[in-house]
């Protein structure tokens, strides 16, 4: 599949899940210099109940130029406290892991990565990580002996960071409220506004540890996007 058809499918996915009508209250997405293949993601908990309600946690999603074939990586940006979380913020999840290719994992395939996942079931699947932690297989061991056995530190040092977190709400941002963020149905069809914007992608810049991204634009003709398929092959 070519980065083209990656971008397309990608930009798709964006901007649904950009459209206050059709969007997920609890993410607020935006590009890191307009690269399709680079989303920070802000991370919040709309359960009044939760511990991590309030937080506003910054996260960075980087594809891959196969995608949707190859799974997106998630890192907390600072990284939090919490059992599935490395001390550099990645994450370590299941849907984020590829399918069949690890015999030694205990990891059923419908629980891992696919092509026929989403980003939005992705950062779903993140927030409901956040209150119920696979603690059989920790990226933080010591988060997981608190969160096991030291319950009031857990619940303490997430409070903290909770309260640090709220330093990182983007200027003039209304947090969401649960009381409101569903009020207007989601929409079963995205508009197709006018945009004006051309999102790119660099070639001078690195991606990931080995991959370097090639040159090209990814325009958000309308199209441009219909011709490519959700399953990344061109119509």
């Amino acid at each position: 599949m070519s980065n083209a058809a990656a971008a397309s499918i990608l930009l798709r996915q964006f901007r649904e899940l950009t459209d206050p009508k059709k969007g997920v209250p609890c993410f607020h997405i935006e590009l890191e210099d307009d690269n399709i293949f680079l989303w920070n993601i802000g991370v919040m908990v709309l359960n009044k109940e939760s511990i991590y309600h309030g937080g506003y946690f910054k996260g960075q999603m980087k594809f891959p130029l196969d995608f949707p074939f190859s799974p997106p990586t998630f890192r907390f940006t600072p990284a939090i406290y919490h059992p599935n979380v490395y001390r550099d913020g990645r994450l370590c999840i299941s849907i984020l892991h590829q399918g069949g290719g690890d015999p030694t994992t205990d990891e059923p395939d419908s629980e891992t990565w696919s092509p026929a996942q989403t980003v939005e079931s992705v950062l779903i699947s993140i927030v409901s990580l956040l209150e119920d932690p696979n603690i059989s297989s920790p990226a933080n061991v010591d988060a997981a002996v608190d969160y096991r056995k030291n319950t009031e530190k857990y619940k303490e040092r997430v409070l903290q960071e909770v309260e640090r977190s709220r330093q990182d709400i983007p200027e003039g941002f209304i947090m969401p409220d649960a009381d409101t963020a569903y009020g207007q149905p989601r929409a079963e069809e995205p508009e197709q506004d006018a945009v004006d914007d051309d999102f790119w992608f660099d070639s001078d810049e690195s991606y990931g540890d080995d991959d370097s991204i090639m040159d090209g634009n990814v325009s958000e003709d309308d199209d441009n996007v219909d011709n490519v398929s959700e399953d990344g092959m061109d119509k």
